[in-house]
Order: structure tokens, then sequence, then C-alpha cells
């Protein structure tokens, strides 16, 4: 499985690892890149070849990793010359559309879309997949799966549509949690802990709850439940945040999230 990246930052980086780590070797991937240095690094810290142009880098049956900012992708993929359907394409884009990339890219319809989140950068990040179902074949499929299993779970979403609403929840998730984090930072600081010991409770608080939910089968609510004790110190503490609507914030932000990606990609496939 030959693979090329366009685009050599830190999701690319992660997933070239991650690669590496499973037993690929470095001859199979390759990068564009337009910056020397980060060229550099790669090629030292890897022993993948880089290039700083496309055209220099594919290889025939390439899959082509799509890993720059979304609005550098419509620039980064028109010095793609593609046969068409040739090549399996994969963006890692938040906002950009399959639709908006087959225009890009003339017609190609061998597309997937994912949405990896930041958790990939240590092997633990989930990443939301959509084929573009025309012309996608099941061996793409398992090499996207591969792709991205190289660095966390895979979900596959059966509508276009609900990419934003992947993007909202785990892709933007991690900023999400490290608020959380901050903000038990902070009231463990206020209250007259260490800086040292209220960033270790806060930090181990979230990764054995974490831990303890997805070992259980029960729904969040029951884990929950079976923390409060009837008028005890989280009765308090959660009886505050209902007060002050925390959970309905939570959302209402996350809806927020949902309705930009979807902004994003109307107004950067826009003609």
């Amino acid at each position: 499985m030959n693979i090329t990246f366009i685009g050599g930052g830190n999701m690319a980086e992660a997933l070239i690892g991650g690669l590496l780590g499973k037993g690929y070797q470095a001859a199979e991937l390759r990068v564009v890149e337009i910056n020397v240095e980060q060229r550099r690094k790669l090629a030292a810290r890897y022993g993948v070849n880089c290039h700083a142009t496309a055209a220099e880098a594919l290889r025939p049956g390439d899959i082509i990793v799509l890993a720059v900012k979304p609005q550098q992708m419509r620039a980064a993929v028109s010095g793609l010359a593609l046969e068409k359907d040739a090549n399996l394409v994969l963006s890692i884009a938040a906002g950009i559309t399959l639709d908006a990339l087959s225009k890009w890219l003339h017609g190609h319809l061998r597309l997937i879309r994912a949405m990896p989140n930041t958790p990939a950068l240590i092997g633990e990040g989930i990443t939301g997949l959509y084929a573009m179902p025309q012309q996608v074949t099941p061996e793409d499929i398992r090499n996207a799966e591969t792709i991205l299993g190289a660095v966390g779970a895979t979900v596959w979403i059966d509508d276009a549509g609900l990419m934003d609403a992947v993007t909202a929840v785990s892709g933007s998730g991690p900023a999400y949690v490290f608020l959380f984090m901050e903000a038990l930072e902070q009231a463990g600081k206020e209250l007259g802990l260490s800086v040292e010991t209220a960033r270790q409770l806060a930090l181990q608080t979230f990764t054995g709850a974490a831990k303890l939910a997805a070992g259980s089968p029960e729904p969040l609510s029951v884990l929950r439940e079976r923390v409060t004790s009837k008028g005890g110190t989280t009765e308090a503490a959660l009886n505050s945040m209902a007060r002050d609507e925390v959970k309905n914030a939570i959302i209402r932000a996350i809806r927020a999230a949902c309705a930009r990606g979807r902004e994003l990609g109307d107004e950067l496939g826009r003609d």
C-alpha cells in the first residue's frame, strides 16, 4: 500500500508514525510539503521521502491523503494531475465536502472523507469516515480503516451531512475536555491546592472516568448517578451546574460547532 500525503503537518506526522509503528515501511510513504524545514524534519525523523510538489512524489495507484488546512485545499488539489478514479483520495480536512472535492478534482469520485482528532497524536484518536458511494471499493474501505486505524478507533458514517456532527462532537471535542480540565484545575487552586496537585487530580479524574465509562455497558447517566449521593457533595455540585444550565450550554456549543462546519463547507466550496 503506497501512500502519498499532501501536507506534512501534525496529523500527517501522526499517521506516518502510526503506520510505521504498525509495520509499514518508510519506502511506502511519501510526503508533499512546501516547507523546507518540515521536509527535512520528517525525512530525518521517519526516513520517508519528502517532496516539494505532487508531480515529484506521486506513483501510479498511490493512495493520496489530503492533510492540508481547509483553506488551502483547493490550491493543493489544483496541482494534482490524476487520472479519473485511478487513485483513492482520502481527505482529513474539516468542512470540505466530497462534492466540492470531486468538483476541484474534475469529477473524481473515488473519495473518502475522514475526521480524526488530536488524540491521534498519541495513538488514542477516533476518526469518523464517510465514503463517496459511486466508485469506492471494499478494498478502499479497508485501506482507509488501516490508515486511520493506525492512530486510534474508526467509525463509519452513512450520511455525508452528518460529518459536520462528527467534527463538532469528536473533532473539536478534545478542546471541550481540556476546558473542563482547566476548570477543575483552577477550582482546585482557588480552594488552596498546589498547582501540581490540582493538575494531577484533574487529569487523573478525567483519565479514570473515561476508562471506567469505556469499560462499562451502563449508560453515562447511570454512571453519573452512582457517584451522586442524596444530600452529598456531588449532588451540590450537579445542582449548581443544573441551575447554570451547564449541560444545555455544552449542547448549544456543539450545535454551534456543527453549524460552523456547514458554513465552512459552503464558503470553501463556493465557486
